[in-house]
């Protein structure tokens, strides 16, 4: 039976940040939910969990009915019934499931285009599912060719200058208002990847201290172990905002989740010493009041973008650059994958045509090779003219499609219409 690729799953473009909160998977509980992959039939399948994305990619010969069984495996982490999913949840097959996971690996379906976690989260899925004995060649052969995309993508366009200029940006900023980031304590609300990218500039720049906190308590305290930072509660929120010098918010929520009344109180308590807020979310997560505040310097994604003087015209350019590329390697793949597809069939012909020269050998060995080529053609075209006889007298005067689609066929595979026009130049001199 023909595998097919599928993938399927939730992300920021299709589904709310509170519901992929509820769908995320820590790294300890990947092995397991791999093994209720396994239960559901998958031989070949990655978990990939990301603050933007929860999405199953697999090779599969029932494609639409293993998506099924995800989307209630999903719906089962969510709490919720899979219909309740709505268009929250994607599922693409085939060509369109290839394309989908190279953008995602050439971090063109980011939140920020060109940021650079994704390509790692995705090899380190990979890496997970190779653990549990869950890929095979046909979804290694799909994962090294987006990898190789991925290369291409970032060595030929400059298409990741643009999420770390953003966040050269933020550290600029952040030492115009604090001037030695030493002395300085950081606040991350959520985990989302700018806010993960803008965090790690800041550490590089000499950021004393760090505190994460998310909606989902025990993610942020496992990314504050990952970032060899300090975990705070979701409800500590307001009196964690006392010591934080910068407040990088990256929860997406769809609702603001940095207000003014909070922040007022917090600049009283710090005795007025500013506060830089970078808010690293789609859709914002900071009240346009927090901004109004004295003492209090708010930057949104594209204030960040204007200080890092990244041109609009620059970037759309590299994005179109870096969309062929992914366009091309599609293709090539898709191509790719057709014509090893092709081996087997012309391996079985190639059998069949070598099985009866043996038999007629054996039984006409006495023939001249005139006779015995004749008698070969005969038999070789005995059965397909059969056929084809068959599906004609099934016409019943007229031209069945799966008729007039096998003389196609034949005249491509053969060239029957380049055989005759060099007949008729023959004839004609």
């Amino acid at each position: 039976m023909t595998t097919s690729y599928l993938v399927i799953g939730a992300s920021h473009r299709t589904c709310s940040g509170s519901l992929r909160d509820r769908l995320q998977t820590e790294e300890a509980e990947v092995p397991g939910v791999l093994e209720r992959l396994k239960l559901l039939g998958f031989e070949q399948a990655v978990w990939l969990s990301t603050c933007d994305r929860i999405e199953v990619a697999a090779a599969h010969p029932r494609p639409l009915e293993a998506a099924l069984d995800v989307a209630r495996l999903l719906a089962e982490r969510a709490g919720i019934r899979a219909e309740e999913f709505g268009d929250q949840l994607f599922t693409l097959t085939g060509e369109a499931a290839v394309r989908h996971l190279f953008a995602v690996a050439c971090s063109l379906d980011s939140q920020i285009v060109g940021e650079p976690h994704i390509l790692g989260q995705l090899k380190a899925a990979h890496r997970a599912a190779a653990t549990a004995a869950l890929t095979g060649p046909e979804l290694e052969a799909l994962f090294q060719a987006a990898y190789a995309a991925a290369k291409r993508v970032r060595s030929e366009t400059p298409i990741a200058e643009g999420a770390t200029s953003l966040a050269a940006a933020a550290v600029q900023v952040a030492r115009d208002v604090h001037g030695d980031l030493k002395r300085c304590c950081a606040l991350l609300l959520g985990l989302g990847d700018m806010g993960a990218l803008v965090l790690d500039g800041l550490r590089e720049a000499g950021l004393g201290r760090l505190t994460v906190a998310a909606p989902v308590d025990r993610r942020a305290e496992s990314a504050a172990r990952r970032m060899q930072g300090h975990f705070t509660p979701w409800a500590n929120l307001d009196s964690a905002l006392d010591t934080a010098d910068i407040v990088v918010t990256a929860a997406g929520q769809g609702r603001y989740i940095l207000s003014a009344g909070p922040v007022a109180a917090a600049l009283k308590r710090r005795r007025y010493r500013p506060v830089f807020v970078v808010d690293a979310a789609i859709p914002a997560d900071v009240d346009p009041a927090v901004g109004k505040l004295d003492d209090v310097y708010v930057y949104d994604l594209a204030d960040l973008e204007r200080v890092a003087l990244q041109g609009r015209v620059g970037r759309q350019g590299a994005l179109q650059a870096a969309w062929a590329i992914v366009d091309a390697a599609v293709a090539g793949f898709v191509r790719e994958r057709a014509e090893r597809a092709a081996v087997p069939a012309v391996a079985a012909l190639r059998a069949h045509f070598e099985q009866e020269r043996r038999r007629l050998l054996a039984e006409h060995g006495a023939l001249d090779a005139g006779a015995a080529t004749r008698l070969l053609i005969n038999r070789l075209l005995h059965r397909p003219s059969e056929v084809l006889r068959a599906m004609a007298a099934e016409a019943d005067g007229g031209t069945l499609p799966e008729h007039a689609a096998a003389e196609r066929l034949l005249y491509r595979l053969f060239r029957l219409n380049e055989a005759a026009e060099t007949k008729s130049e023959e004839e004609r001199t």
